[in-house]
């Protein structure tokens, strides 16, 4: 052996690993099998943190059951921790798309964890009687149970990651709300004039129905407390000792804090997969709302002078290589895309939970890499938003109060105490000839002045009232 490769072997005979990597014979060939995507185990911690946390949870229960040495378990146990810490994770190459259930992905952290327990043990990498990716590491393990519960326990600190940045993009639309509160503006529906609110109203409805989807989020991502570590292969337990899987599980709540349970039949377990779909749904739940509300700014900052105009978006980079002077909603634009990317990855979800067949979801890992990347790019999103867009608008008072007087909706507000006959007959003739409901109104007797001002006092429109006031006639 070279003092650059050692040699290792497997099913399908012996290959040359670098000796600088952790890694091993299984882990090489499913870097030359799966050159499929640009998406990268080492591209998403989480998920190897799972894995490492799963490991260490399985030697935990091994060791008491005297499966593993004193010497094996501190070793393994050291080394998922040193993963867990950040450390090593550019030793797990592979593509997050694979063929085999996951196989490539729970044996990379196998021989990760069996080569750097062995250095800490005294040993050599590679020397494998000492410490062996399959007999020690994946001990009372199958792909099968590893690989899902480390998809698990990786999903639920997205979550926790990505509840964090959401709740601070809700708190900007808060403070925008505050900011525009006493800002008069006209309300639409179907995209026409329906009756006055404020801008501040505007932006706390956008955050209110945003905050609405932080339950749905954490309903969700709580399904992956429940495991079916201890399953093995297809959820009979075969190669575990009894006791194994509570005694895993155990250890599981013990490193992380959390309140995992077993799931109550690991046959079923096994082959669902159904919380990775649940998750992607409440993922797309907010990109519905979001595009929403991102389609709402671009059009409620649009013009700057042709267009509706009531706020003004920041302005991030010149919009046009032929248009001088014109300017995109880029950001609320790139945030729409990510939605539909976000949308289009729970499609893939589906389709793939769908596809399950007999003891197993072999489509496991696309459903995997679908559900992490949406978190990455829903947090990208998040903050770029919030940063680049929405601190900085700013509203154009004068055009919202002006499009709320010249309005034909305003007569709405009239209509509780003129009736709807007059407020019919107002507004149709403010349509006919291009007035304005108030001039119409105190032209026609219908209200003195004075009472007409207080029915459409900003404050009376946005909001119950009950006012004491008659109609003239």
């Amino acid at each position: 052996m070279s003092t650059e490769f050692r040699t290792e072997s497997d099913l399908l005979g012996a290959r040359e690993i670098p000796e600088c990597a952790l890694y091993g014979v299984q882990t090489l060939r499913g870097i030359e099998n799966f050159g499929i995507s640009k998406f990268h185990l080492n591209e998403y911690p989480l998920f190897i943190k799972g894995l490492a946390i799963t490991k260490m949870a399985a030697a935990d229960a091994n060791h008491q059951l005297g499966l593993l040495t004193d010497e094996q378990f501190k070793g393994i146990t050291q080394a998922c921790q040193e993963i867990i810490d950040g450390q090593h994770h550019d030793q797990f190459p592979i593509d997050m798309i694979q063929g085999g259930a996951g196989t490539t992905t729970n044996m990379n952290a196998n021989e990760v964890i069996a080569n750097r327990a062995l250095e800490i043990m005294g040993h050599k990498r590679g020397e494998y009687k000492y410490c062996s990716p399959n007999d020690h590491v994946n001990c009372a393990q199958s792909t099968n149970d590893a690989y899902p519960c480390a998809i698990h326990i990786g999903m639920w600190y997205e979550n926790e990651r990505l509840i964090k940045h959401y709740r601070v993009l809700i708190d900007a639309f808060r403070k925008k709300a505050e900011e525009f509160k006493n800002v008069i503006k006209m309300g639409r529906t179907q995209l026409e004039d329906a009756v006055p609110m404020t801008l501040g109203q505007t932006f706390s409805g956008f955050a209110a129905i945003l905050e609405d989807e932080i339950k749905h989020l954490n309903e969700a991502a709580a399904d992956f407390l429940t495991v079916n570590m201890g399953a093995t292969a297809i959820g009979t337990g075969i190669c575990a000792e009894p006791g194994y899987a509570e005694k895993c599980v155990a250890a599981l709540c013990k490193i992380t804090g959390l309140q995992f349970k077993l799931a109550d039949d690991l046959v079923g377990a096994t082959s669902d997969t159904s919380c990775l779909v649940g998750y992607a749904a409440a993922m797309k739940r907010v990109c519905v709302k979001m595009n929403k509300i991102c389609n709402d700014l671009r059009l409620l900052a649009s013009g700057p002078r042709c267009g509706l105009g009531e706020f003004n978006l920041p302005a991030m980079q010149p919009g046009s290589s032929i248009m001088p002077g014109k300017v995109n909603p880029v950001i609320p634009e790139v945030m729409n895309q990510i939605c539909y990317k976000v949308m289009g990855n729970e499609a893939c979800v589906t389709m793939a939970g769908d596809a399950a067949q007999m003891e197993l979801n072999a489509m496991e890992p696309v459903m995997a890499q679908c559900d992490f990347e949406s978190v990455d790019l829903l947090i990208n999103g998040f903050e770029t938003l919030r940063t680049r867009c929405i601190e900085g608008i700013t509203a154009n008072v004068e055009k919202c109060r002006s499009n709320v007087l010249n309005s034909i909706g305003v007569v709405t507000a009239l209509n509780p105490v003129i009736g709807y006959k007059n407020s019919t007959k107002i507004a149709k003739e403010a349509l006919e000839t291009g007035r304005s409901v108030y001039d119409l109104v105190l032209e026609h007797g219908i209200l003195t002045k004075e009472d007409l001002d207080t029915i459409l006092l900003p404050e009376n429109m946005i909001k119950p009232v009950k006012l004491d006031i008659k109609p003239l006639k």
